[in-house]
């Protein structure tokens, strides 16, 4: 379906069902047991839904048709929209990586040496805490996977062994 009907159309439909469900991601998260941000990526196509998880996505979202149900299951095509930056929520979220990146990159080499954290072993969720002084702070956990750099040894390169 995915190739007739545009990504955005999908992700619209899937939109208004979220929408006539009253549910919120964080709800719909808690009944599915995927994280609230895992949801939305389901929702808006960019996250695969396994077979495991479809019963209990169908269970809270009972309005879903079986045509999406299985649309959701295809490997989606993850992109974003470049102007997708202008938007202030994504914005401040792009500045804040920007301006902690290079202590947090600091402070990742400290605890786990010279590596990264995986985008494509991660978990994030979005949660609503109340601070000290009582008002509402968002808290955006990333939960990645540590990924460590290779020393690049020719004798490693499977391709290379196979060539002698």
């Amino acid at each position: 379906m995915e190739g007739s009907q545009s990504k955005a159309i999908i992700s619209s439909r899937l939109q208004i069902i979220k929408q006539k469900s009253g549910k919120s991601y964080s709800k719909i998260a808690e009944e599915t047991g995927l994280t609230n941000v895992y949801v939305a990526q389901l929702l808006k196509r960019q996250a695969q839904l396994k077979p495991e998880a479809a019963p209990k996505l169908r269970a809270a979202l009972p309005d879903l048709p079986e045509e999406l149900l299985h649309e959701m299951m295809k490997p989606p095509t993850r992109s974003y929209d470049p102007n997708l930056i202008q938007e202030p929520t994504v914005y401040r979220l792009n500045e804040a990586v920007m301006h902690f990146g290079e202590s947090i990159k600091e402070i990742v080499n400290e605890e786990f040496g010279d590596g990264i954290m995986s985008a494509i072993d991660f978990y994030c969720s979005v949660d609503k805490v109340k601070g000290v002084d009582g008002k509402d702070r968002v808290v955006v956990t990333f939960d990645g996977k540590y990924l460590p750099y290779t020393e690049q040894k020719s004798e490693h390169m499977v391709s290379r062994l196979k060539l002698q």
